[in-house]
């Protein structure tokens, strides 16, 4: 099945007329240090702007004030340990963990307080590369309804050698060895979860191949997740808006435009 017309459409999370911030969701996602807060603040604007009421960047405290000088609706908190990083995270519905969060094994301990919590994980970047040579410690943290966003050369450090099945069949398999929802990033991303289900996102645009793309789109799906928006569901229309967002925008964009492209491709999805 492909995504010419968005399947997903009907499970879309729009607010009621009495919504308010907290039965939008909140989101949380784990900054790196001082120097490598770009990444994180990428994911919580796209958060933000896909609808999570409520979004908080969780920094190391060397990176708190620059990131509380960069942010105006996103709130901060610093976190000192893995157990103070699990606190803060309890009372949220989704987190993002990875963008620029640090090759280092902070990162994997963190991830593993993380996911004694009830948040639901959406894992990317560094936090994927960590476990390299070292997957099953990964997929020991993970439920189904989490999520892991790899590219091409992540997904090979995790699963080496299952791509040479060919694209569809490496994220099926791989995502029921992780027992987590699977987004295999490309020109035609595969999104795959553990039940069987699978979809391939054809609107993929060229312009979208700029550094923060991949960002972006892990703070859109866990916005999404926070909104109570089935994980696969909530990737195939991350993916799909994400690719309308970008091909829209065209020759230009940088990942600071993303999350402010989004109101037109989501007025235009809820007027179809």
């Amino acid at each position: 099945m492909r995504t010419d017309a968005p399947h997903w459409r009907m499970d879309y999370p729009w607010p009621g007329p009495d919504a308010h911030k907290h039965d939008r969701g909140r989101l949380g996602v784990v900054c790196g240090p001082a120097l490598k807060t770009g990444a994180a603040r990428l994911a919580a604007r796209a958060g933000l702007r896909i609808g999570a009421g409520l979004v908080r960047i969780l920094c190391p405290p060397d990176a708190a004030l620059v990131v509380a000088g960069a942010v105006e609706a996103v709130m901060v908190d610093d976190f000192s340990t893995p157990d103070a990083l699990a606190r803060l995270a309890e009372p949220l519905d989704a987190v993002v963990i990875g963008p620029a969060a640090g090759l280092t094994e902070t990162t994997v301990h963190n991830l593993q307080a993380l996911a004694r919590t009830g948040a639901v994980l959406v894992v990317d970047a560094d936090a994927l590369t960590l476990f390299k040579d070292r997957a099953p410690t990964l997929f020991a943290s993970l439920d189904r309804d989490d999520v892991l966003t790899p590219h091409e050369g992540e997904f090979e450090r995790l699963f080496p050698g299952l791509l040479q099945s060919g694209r569809s069949v490496a994220a099926a398999t791989a995502s029921e060895r992780a027992g987590a929802v699977v987004v295999l990033k490309g020109r035609e991303t595969v999104i795959a979860a553990p039940d069987g289900r699978l979809h391939v996102n054809d609107n993929g645009s060229p312009w979208l191949a700029t550094a923060g793309s991949g960002d972006v789109l892990a703070g859109m799906i866990g916005g999404l997740i926070a909104q109570r928006m089935d994980s696969f569901q909530a990737a195939c229309a991350a993916v799909w808006l994400h690719a309308e967002a970008g091909g829209g925008f065209g020759p230009g964009l940088i990942a600071e435009d993303l999350p402010d492209a989004l109101p037109v491709v989501l007025r235009e999805l809820r007027g179809a």
